[in-house]
């Protein structure tokens, strides 16, 4: 099972999440980011806004 990026929709091969990888829960939903996107949007992810504000 590839893994997808909900920002930017790159995608990782294999069963395991990469560790650069990060992942949120919003409104219940669990959001999977690569490590470019969680790079980028660092700020806002330790803020915990929702990824419609980036």
């Amino acid at each position: 099972m590839a893994h997808t990026c909900d920002f930017c929709g790159r995608q990782a091969d294999g069963d395991v999440l990469p560790l650069t990888w990060s992942f949120a829960v919003e409104n219940g939903r669990t959001r999977i980011y690569c490590d470019q996107c969680t790079r980028t949007n660092a700020r806002s992810i330790e803020g915990r806004l929702d990824s419609d504000w980036w």
